[in-house]
C-alpha cells in the first residue's frame, strides 16, 4: 500500500490540501475557499506520476475529516469530491444545500 501523507495550508478563508507520496517528489492537491460556514472544494490536482494510488481520494477524505471536526459544510464544487460524495451516502449530513 502506498504511504500518503496529507498536510494543510492556507489561512482560515482559503487553503489547500497537499498529498506526499513516499519517494515521490509531486504532491496531489485539493484547493477550497471559505464562503461563509461553506468550504468550496473548487480543484483535486493529482499528477500522473502519482495517479493511481489513491492519492485523490485520501485528499477527500482528510478534507471530510476536517468538515467532521470543525463543523463546516462542504460544496463540491469539484466533479471529484461531487462523485466521492455519491459513492458516501454516509458523508450527506456535510454536504451544502
Amino acid at each position: 500500500m502506498t504511504e500518503v501523507t496529507i498536510t494543510r495550508h492556507g489561512s482560515d478563508q482559503a487553503g489547500e490540501y497537499h498529498a506526499h507520496v513516499a519517494g515521490e517528489t509531486a504532491i496531489g492537491r485539493l484547493t477550497w475557499v471559505m464562503h461563509g460556514p461553506v468550504r468550496a472544494a473548487e480543484h483535486t490536482l493529482v499528477r500522473p506520476e502519482i495517479g493511481g494510488r489513491g492519492v485523490a481520494a485520501k485528499l477527500v477524505d482528510a478534507l471530510i475529516a476536517d468538515a467532521r471536526e470543525q463543523g463546516f459544510k462542504v460544496d463540491p464544487v469539484c466533479s471529484y469530491v461531487a462523485a466521492q460524495f455519491k459513492r458516501h451516502p454516509e458523508w450527506a449530513d456535510l454536504r451544502a444545500d
